[in-house]
């Protein structure tokens, strides 16, 4: 008796364990804390464009354009999370099959598969996908601050459309997606290719397509409402943390590591930069201080997971003084019109914080250290690289869907429309009832 209830016993444990490696592997599966952490990012992010990115650019347009400039970016909002579940998530993250180091397959077009239990690392699906998706939001809607004040609204949406396809995605897959940029080791952490160089090249083409406009640079174009502006700002400043630190895609060291060195980029690019227009001009500008902000975080970001604070202060600093000379040059010297500094700010920055990304990375300046077999100089060859890549392939794809959408409806208001203004002209309503 005394053997059959040992031998029944056994038997119970043996089968008990024989779960204990699916039991594990549930728990290791699913991790609460890494899928809080990143739906937080993921609002944070979408708070970076809508309310965060529209109102920074609203407020630095003239009043007649305060509407136009709101209704791009909440447009934009809505058409990429079309085509983000239609067919571009997949294009951008799934495999390729031979075409892997260049472009994903359609394998999860229309979200097929995306259900309540597949998983992403330690994520669900779900989440990583919408995630990723307030990142392809916002980088055409960095674009509108290019030719702001003069675009034809059906241009604007019909570009965007096929910029996301055919550049966002394809260097998205080429940096995150297991295209041939990660596999050569690009150090991206949250998107300086990605996100600030496409972004920026796009809207420097933009605004060398379509023009000055009317009266630039003889008629001075202030900001109507720098309130607006800087309430845009800090709302970008906070939603950066998610942008960041939610690229960490966990609760960790990583992401913690990655929120301080953002918020000391943004600091420091700010301050470089007030410092700068102090001594140039005398005085320094709510202005100067908030886009000297934005380009210490745009620097920072392709960086933020791999540097430490020493790190990311250089960094910064570096964005604040490079940038407002390279702002200066384009509106002083080439007299080039993009309207919200889109190129000098992110597409400078995102080039800057993409090599620095290189250096810093280094553990003896407190980075996280190289991979196995990279040195600085062999990892700088892999960042330019990457940033050649993305200036090649963003700006030549981008003129010709410029030329392209030219030819067929036009890119440009008439003169009477843009003397008028975009909100009227466009969408027939007025920002202000004064």
């Amino acid at each position: 008796m005394n053997m059959n209830r040992l031998r029944a016993v056994a038997l119970t444990i043996i089968g008990m364990t024989a779960f204990l490696p699916s039991l594990a592997f549930a728990q290791d599966a699913l991790d609460k804390g890494d899928t809080a952490w990143l739906l937080t990012s993921t609002a944070l992010v979408l708070f970076m464009t809508i309310p965060g990115l529209a109102a920074f650019y609203s407020g630095l347009v003239r009043n007649k354009n305060v509407l136009s400039v709101l209704m791009q970016c909440f447009a934009i909002t809505c058409v990429v999370t079309i085509l983000w579940i239609v067919g571009v998530y997949s294009l951008a993250f799934e495999d390729g099959g031979n075409m892997q180091s260049w472009i994903g397959g359609l394998s999860k077009a229309f979200m097929r598969g995306v259900t309540v239990d597949s998983m992403s690392g330690t994520i669900p699906e779900s989440v990583f996908s919408m995630f990723q998706l307030t990142f392809a939001i916002i980088t055409p809607a960095l674009i509108v601050g290019g030719f702001a004040e003069r675009m034809k609204f059906s241009a604007m949406m019909l570009f965007s459309i096929l910029w996301l396809i055919l550049v966002y995605a394809p260097v998205c897959h080429w940096v995150w997606g297991g295209g041939w940029l990660g596999e050569m080791g690009l150090l991206d952490f949250a998107g300086g290719t990605v996100v600030h160089i496409n972004a920026g090249v796009a809207a420097l083409v933009a605004a060398m397509v379509l023009g000055r406009r009317r009266g630039f640079p003889e008629t001075a174009m202030p900001p109507h409402n720098m309130t607006l502006t800087v309430m845009g700002a800090a709302m970008l400043w906070v939603g950066w943390f998610g942008f960041n630190a939610g690229s960490a895609v966990a609760a960790d060291g990583s992401a913690g590591m990655a929120m301080l060195v953002t918020h000391i980029g943004a600091a420091s690019g700010a301050t470089a930069w007030m410092l700068m227009e102090w001594v140039r001009f005398g005085k320094p500008s709510v202005l100067g201080i908030v886009t000297g902000m934005v380009a210490g975080l745009g620097t920072i970001t392709p960086a933020s997971g791999f540097v430490g604070p020493m790190g990311a202060l250089a960094i910064g600093l570096a964005a604040g003084i490079i940038c407002f000379v390279a702002t200066n040059y384009m509106k002083r010297t080439l007299h080039i019109d993009d309207s919200l500094d889109v190129f000098p700010v992110h597409g400078v920055g995102g080039i800057l914080g993409t090599m620095a990304a290189g250096i810093f990375v280094a553990a003896n300046l407190g980075g996280v250290g190289y991979a196995e077999g990279m040195t600085m100089g062999s990892q700088l060859g892999v960042q330019l690289t990457g940033v050649v890549a993305t200036i090649v392939w963003c700006g030549v794809v981008s003129w010709v869907l410029f030329k392209i959408i030219d030819g067929v409806i036009g890119l440009r208001v008439t003169p009477e429309q843009e003397t008028e203004g975009l909100d009227i002209a466009m969408h027939n309503e007025t920002g202000y009832n004064i």
